[in-house]
């Protein structure tokens, strides 16, 4: 590229020699995106946004209800469980503004709900949790937007991208709730809401290019022409598509001997990693399917092994499809559509369409993959074809169990295996089976940290109080231990539950331990199956009420680590104790709450 041979307006002699010494370095591309990239900055200052600010609430005074598209104000709100729609959200973030669009992007856990009047292009990415829920993080906007107090808004319009599992009857289920309700409220859909599997990245990654360039084409300074470019390629970070190589260093029984179920405890070495993580992070696993039952799978198709098949762009053998790649234990609406349409079966026909999902869904939780082909067999089927109705192989993640500063460079877990019969034949979750059976010392797992930034401890001289049941204590064991690197001086409690004493009291030679340093500071125990009557841990806060309510009053952060049934169940005794020691009602009991969350105060992590 030559000198450009204009003369700047307003430019000092030093910023104009080294524009020009970088124009002559680009080329035309690098030229085009450079042009929107500066366009994006002049803009943004023009509004009094910085451009390349970490993700944050929007920093734009309110805009008039009409206008230009210039002058409307472009927000991404994003609900996020395991950090996949936040990513996503940055990811738009960056389409925005790499065509020189001013957007700001925002967690839901964050957002000022009396910005949304004033809101007029507003981009949502939410996925959805359990059967239709959104994230706990996004419970309070929800709460907000679904209520009475949310206001009418006809000069908004919106784009809804929904995350979801297809195994859920509930598909989606938080998108569609915002999708309706925004509708509801006098709003306009810029674009059909798209709804995501679990194998979300191609479509996502089309919905933002597309969103991205109809946003352009309503913003005279915006390069429409050309998509987005990263001004540099960094260098490969370890997250779920390049995973770390971590060996196992230790792997053992947690629970003692005649349990009702197993609990291991798992140390990973992660030497030789640029793996960083905070207590509260989980780990993700990339697993592998149990090799017996991909054996089962080719035999009762009769289809050989070493037979060449596609995956996107990439080449391998049907059995390593098979035995990394793809879901074959669980089987989804997409297999059913896709064996059904393979077989002709009439009773796989009705279980399609979106009026059968409960009948649907009784069907998928009682067969798996092989007792739908078993039962609905078929001969002379392609490798290929066959393999369009699974999903792809998703990480499996684990709470970290240690802290990077008491056990550098490992990481702990604690998993419970998932073991029952389906059709006569025992049956073990693809991960925990194979951390039980096939995960030995100095065997390789393929992992990556996945942060969670809505469950992390709060400055050392805070109070923290623990709520935890069966592997749920685990982040706790790295708080503690996390708290005993730092010598921090805050109180804690914990409050575990499990089913027996004797067999699982997980870690209890620790908990007494940092009791006897002064780390821990009260622990309180339910288990359940050692009496007639069934005790939780939501009976011992009850038990324990005017405590906790002192401790929460004294500025104690609480957390709540567990199963999906364990949040409703706490949640509602810590409402009750609201009432009874605040002397206040329902209504203001569920305010106290809700600030608690909204302050970080009050952080859920159920699984």
């Amino acid at each position: 590229m030559t000198a450009i041979e204009f003369s700047p307006p307003t430019l000092t002699a030093e910023q104009w020699q080294q524009i020009n010494a970088l124009a002559t370095s680009l080329r035309p591309d690098q030229a085009l995106w450079i042009s929107g990239y500066f366009a994006g900055v002049g803009h943004q200052a023009r509004v009094g946004a910085v451009l390349g600010q970490p993700i944050a609430p929007s920093a734009a005074a309110p805009v008039e209800q009409t206008g230009s598209a210039a002058s409307r104000s472009l927000t991404i709100l994003f609900g996020s469980e395991t950090g996949n729609s936040a990513r996503l959200a940055k990811s738009l973030l960056e389409s925005l503004r790499g065509v020189g669009l001013a957007a700001t992007a925002t967690d839901m856990a964050d957002y000022k709900a009396r910005k949304f009047r004033d809101e007029r292009d507003l981009l949502i990415v939410t996925s959805t949790h359990g059967e239709g829920d959104p994230p706990l993080s996004a419970k309070p906007f929800f709460e907000f937007i679904e209520s009475r107090k949310a206001p009418r808004v006809p000069g908004l319009r919106y784009a809804i991208l929904a995350l979801g599992d297809s195994t859920y009857e509930q598909f989606c289920g938080a998108g569609k709730r915002l999708d309706r309700r925004l509708g509801e409220l006098g709003a306009t859909c810029m674009t059909p809401r798209l709804d995501c599997d679990v194998d979300y990245e191609d479509a996502a990654a089309a919905w933002i290019d597309s969103l991205t360039r109809k946003l352009a084409a309503d913003q005279p300074t915006a390069r429409v022409a050309a998509a987005p470019l990263s001004p540099a390629s960094p260098a490969l970070s370890v997250d779920k598509h390049n995973p770390f190589s971590a060996a196992v260093v230790d792997n053992f029984v947690l629970s003692g001997r005649g349990s009702s179920k197993e609990t291991r405890h798992i140390e990973l070495s992660l030497a030789g990693s640029s793996i960083t993580f905070e207590p509260g992070d989980a780990l993700g696993i990339l697993p592998r399917n149990d090799p017996a039952l991909v054996d089962a799978l080719l035999g009762q198709l009769s289809l050989a092994g070493d037979t060449p098949v596609t995956m996107k762009t990439r080449q391998l053998t049907l059995r390593e499809a098979l035995s990394s790649a793809y879901e074959i234990t669980v089987a989804t609406p997409r297999f059913i559509e896709q064996w059904a349409k393979i077989t002709g079966a009439d009773d796989l026909s009705a279980l399609r369409g979106d009026d059968v999902t409960e009948r649907r869904a009784a069907f998928l939780r009682a067969h798996h993959v092989i007792d739908i082909i078993r039962r609905f067999p078929v001969t002379g089927i392609d490798a290929q074809t066959f393999l369009v109705g699974l999903r792809p192989l998703q990480p499996r993640l684990y709470s970290i169990a240690s802290s990077p500063l008491l056990v550098p460079e490992e990481a702990h877990l604690t998993v419970c295996t998932v073991r029952y019969e389906l059709h006569g034949e025992p049956r073990t979750g693809v991960a925990s089976g194979q951390l039980a059976g096939r995960a030995d010392p100095e065997t390789t797992l393929p992992v990556y940290v996945q942060s969670n930034p809505h469950f992390r401890l709060p400055a050392d001289d805070t109070p923290i109080i623990m709520v935890g049941a069966g592997t749920g204590v685990a982040p706790y064991r790295a708080f503690l231990q996390e708290r005993e690197a730092r010598g921090a001086a805050g109180r804690s409690w914990l409050l575990f539950g499990d089913r027996n004493f004797h067999t699982d009291f997980l870690y209890q030679t620790e908990w007494q331990g940092w009791l006897k340093e002064g780390v821990l500071s009260r622990l309180n125990v339910s288990f359940s199956r050692d009496q007639a009557e069934k005790i939780y841990v939501q009976h011992r806060l009850l038990g324990h009420a005017r405590d906790i309510y002192a401790w929460l009053e004294e500025g104690a952060h609480l957390y709540v680590c567990g199963g999906t049934h364990l949040a409703p169940g706490v949640h509602a005794a810590l409402s009750t104790i609201v009432q009874q020691q605040g002397g206040c009602d329902r209504e203001e009991a569920a305010a106290y709450l809700g600030a608690l969350q909204r302050d970080h105060r009050y952080q859920i992590d159920v699984y």
